[in-house]
């Protein structure tokens, strides 16, 4: 380390706050700075400093958020404009390159943000479109320059921006969603994952349009399914259901029917389309338009069973202060679903929420089936696909968790 303080623009932390910088985590806290020097604004590039003065890391401002900065270089000479994005951007898509040559998939994560050294950077491929988020100010400014570097690298047909998230609000930035380069998508683009077919809206699905982080389960739930005896008319129960893609991987594996409940009748009808895309007779599909909540509930009354459930919702917890509320929305679908499970049946639950830690979700699941009076064992645990690693100085990056749960007969 140096004892000299060079740059244009720094940033000195606390005495004894230099420890998870120098352990390489990539978040700087409001809290943990002392002094500012040379007015940074919103992404500009900051040197950041111990009490001590020593030199420990490089990162991107953001007076707006609590973050205050997000690290990304811990070199020591200044990161180098284009060629080094253009370097971090190479690596990223190089560990994809499996995927890359599967024929089998054309759809995945190529920059999956502080894990690929870029805080704050979403890039999404769905074959000949690119689609990325820019979430934090520091990849916000740099817009042009990855959209550049993108269309070098790869030659899409299309880069199309869903930066329309709420987390900007907390950067202090709008929401952004639009064409960035080359020619306007059409309004469903096809993809291909494991020899499947999927129509994706970019434009106004949730994420980037697809669940690119389940691939890797959906595809462990369409072996499990495929288990099932088909002598037995199996049925399966599809929770949150979206587009429907555990839906048609249930099909796939030979599901005589499948219910979905979501909330969202335009949800319903692309999950509709991507059935009849596969070549699956719609007689096959229940779609219920309807609150999860709520809807369970009926089904129980209906004396409903089911033999494979899954419960893939949206994010229920933000931060450390949803947890408590959050746990119990998970607790109470959790409960529901044990109770319309038959025995010897498998429930798939999951949590998108990073607040909540897989020690916590293993408990609420117990906790419902303990209400429920089921006898349940855990036969698998399910995070996100290979394409969304998590650095392990960024334990946070681990948001999405699940359980295989079977009911003992």
């Amino acid at each position: 380390m140096t004892n000299t303080m060079k740059a244009e623009r720094l940033v000195i932390l606390k005495p004894g706050r230099e420890a998870p910088t120098m352990r390489r985590h990539p978040w700087i806290f409001s809290g943990s700075i002392t002094m500012v020097q040379g007015n940074p604004g919103p992404g500009d590039l900051v040197a950041v400093y111990s009490a001590e003065g020593d030199q420990l890391a490089w990162g991107h401002y953001s007076p707006a958020s609590q973050i205050r900065i997000r690290l990304f270089s811990w070199a020591q000479d200044i990161p180098d404009g284009p060629g080094f994005w253009r370097q971090r951007l190479q690596r990223a898509i190089g560990l994809r390159e499996s995927l890359r040559r599967s024929s089998g998939t054309t759809a995945y994560r190529l920059v999956n943000a502080e894990s690929d050294g870029i805080p704050g950077l979403i890039v999404d491929q769905y074959g000949d479109v690119i689609v990325i988020q820019l979430l934090t100010a520091g990849t916000d400014a740099l817009r042009d320059t990855f959209a550049d570097l993108l269309m070098e690298m790869i030659a899409p047909l299309t880069i199309y921006e869903r930066s329309d998230v709420d987390v900007r609000g907390q950067e202090g930035l709008l929401p952004v969603a639009g064409l960035l380069r080359g020619v306007e998508p059409p309004p469903l683009v096809d993809i291909t994952e494991l020899g499947l077919t999927y129509r994706v809206d970019i434009r106004n699905g949730h994420k980037t349009g697809f669940y690119l982080d389940q691939r890797e389960n959906r595809q462990r739930f369409r072996a499990l399914a495929a288990t099932q005896d088909q002598s037995a008319a199996p049925v399966m129960l599809n929770v949150f259901s979206y587009t429907g893609a555990f839906s048609v991987c249930g099909l796939a594996a030979g599901m005589a029917r499948v219910v979905n409940i979501d909330a969202s009748e335009d949800a319903l009808a692309l999950g509709q389309r991507n059935v009849a895309a596969n070549g699956y007779d719609s007689s096959r599909i229940t779609d219920i338009q309807a609150d999860a909540f709520v809807a369970l509930r009926k089904l129980r009354q209906q004396s409903e069973r089911f033999d494979l459930i899954v419960l893939d919702p949206p994010k229920f917890a933000s931060a450390q202060r949803d947890v408590q509320r959050a746990s119990r929305g998970y607790k109470d679908i959790n409960l529901q679903a044990f109770h319309l499970l038959k025995p010897g049946g498998t429930l798939t639950t999951f949590s998108c929420s990073g607040a909540i830690s897989e020690d916590l979700f293993q408990k609420i699941v117990f906790g419902a089936a303990l209400d429920a009076g089921r006898d349940i064992q855990i036969t698998g645990r399910l995070s996100q696909g290979s394409d969304h690693p998590v650095a392990l100085t960024f334990p946070e990056g681990a948001y999405l968790k699940g359980l295989t749960c079977r009911a003992v007969e």
